[in-house]
């Protein structure tokens, strides 16, 4: 499928975790001009942290988008301080659970909404998490860590109880 043509851009507003930017875009079938907002931000990090005996860790917290308490995986943004998408799952997995993990595996990435956004959200496997530390959370978060087995993620996948769609697509490509 041809690309279609960016004839200018324009930065409309920065919101402190994204930009928002106006494009203009010549349609390759149309040759039509469009508008499309776009959302810019850092790339994103989730872990799936697994213990020593299997389990997986999860937490709970609330989410203003939503007022809801949601049931995910440790997670967030790539800073650029980190010097990766591994590095800043590490201190993400660290600054929210306080655990650390023997053995990481990238499962890739996703792209959050392509419609709108131009950032991944990557998927890592921690294995072998254990506690090293306390948590060291934002001042916005209130974060609530508990462990499962695999079949009750599994469940919660099944019944909704998870329903954040970082989450689900990073158990997609666990299992």
């Amino acid at each position: 499928m041809p690309r279609w043509r960016r004839i200018r851009s324009e930065p409309l507003g920065d919101f402190k975790i994204f930009t928002i930017r106006r494009d203009r875009i010549v349609s390759p079938r149309t040759q039509e001009e469009h508008d499309f907002y776009v959302l810019d931000g850092s790339d994103w990090v989730n872990v799936i942290p697994v213990t020593g005996d299997g389990n997986i860790l999860l937490v709970r917290q609330y989410r203003h988008g939503t007022e809801e308490t949601t049931v995910e995986i440790p997670g967030g943004g790539v800073d650029p301080r980190d010097e990766s998408p591994l590095a800043a799952a590490r201190r993400e997995l660290l600054e929210e659970t306080g655990h650390a993990a023997d053995a990481w595996t990238e499962l890739g990435f996703v792209h959050p909404n392509p419609a709108i956004q131009s950032n991944r959200c990557w998927t890592f496997v921690a294995e072998g998490c254990r506690r090293v530390a306390a948590p060291q959370l934002d001042p916005g978060e209130d974060i609530e860590i508990f462990e499962a087995a695999p079949d009750e993620v599994r469940a919660m996948l099944k019944n909704g109880r998870i329903t954040h769609s970082l989450v689900v697509a990073a158990f997609s490509k666990y299992w």
